[in-house]
């Protein structure tokens, strides 16, 4: 079925206590990244949706108990000349994840269909050729055992609004609300075709589109941090392995190590 982003305006509030709920989420999404570690999996997570819809704050609370050493967050920008003159997924290749690793991309090679066609920085050809180039690419990515999760953020003009309002009023916001934010806001319509026309193409049975009710904040995080923990423990393998023998047998050695029964 189509995906339409009207279904997800209800903004209805999260129905629990958000702080336990939130710390449940933190605590297994901690165990799982302990075993996509043990078991060296590789991960990708997509966020994608308005400004000012609660990427980022998603991806925050979702990283807090994670182990640095084994994720990295690739905030997405506008591509430099050094990415221009190349294939405009040869700087995503660049920051796939290697074993071990889930590599989490604020944005990401969806501009290619999304602002890239709005704003006129590529041809009609190259971004209607982008949709191919896209679910190839994430084919690739599967079938070379790398999990990936696509999650869509979305909010209605007046949330948006009242975000913007919030940052330009709070001293500490200020700095993320720009100029650009304001010319996609004047295009609404133009990117909500480019959306609608994104989950048309790429919402594939291999990589399917998540999409996110951004309009409350807490009732979004809960329900992004429990799909990507969701799916992410059903593509990992279910049991811990075993102690290393060699290890078990060191530490016997070294202060008389006695395994749980």
């Amino acid at each position: 079925m189509t995906i339409d982003l009207s279904d997800y305006e209800s903004g209805d509030k999260f129905d629990g206590d958000y702080s336990d709920s939130l710390k449940a989420l933190q605590e297994r999404l901690s165990r799982i990244q302990a075993k996509h570690i043990i078991h060296g999996c590789r991960s990708i997570i997509v966020l994608q949706g308005w400004d000012a819809a609660g990427k980022g704050g998603a991806i925050r609370r979702m990283v807090a108990q994670w182990d640095p050493r084994y994720f990295e967050v690739h905030p997405i920008g506008a591509p430099t000349k050094e990415a221009k003159d190349r294939h405009f997924l040869w700087r995503f290749w660049k920051r796939l994840p290697g074993s071990r690793e889930i590599g989490i991309f604020d944005r990401s090679w969806y501009g290619r269909v999304l602002v890239e066609r709005v704003e006129g920085y590529c041809s009609e050809a190259d971004w209607k050729r982008g949709y191919d180039e896209i679910n190839e690419f994430e084919s690739q990515q599967i079938d070379c055992g790398t999990n990936l999760i696509k999650l869509f953020f979305h909010t209605t003009q007046e949330t948006q609004d009242e975000r913007f309002e919030d940052r330009l009023n709070t001293p500490e916001k200020r700095w993320k609300i720009t100029k650009d934010d304001f010319r996609n806001r004047s295009k609404r319509d133009e990117y909500l075709a480019a959306m609608s026309d994104m989950f048309e193409h790429t919402d594939t049975r291999w990589a399917p589109w998540k999409v996110i009710d951004g309009n409350n904040k807490k009732a979004a995080r809960i329900e992004a941090l429990t799909y990507v923990a969701d799916m992410l423990d059903a593509a990992l393998p279910k049991d811990f392995p075993d102690a290393d023998p060699e290890l078990v047998k060191l530490a016997e050695d070294a202060f008389g190590y006695k395994a749980n029964s």
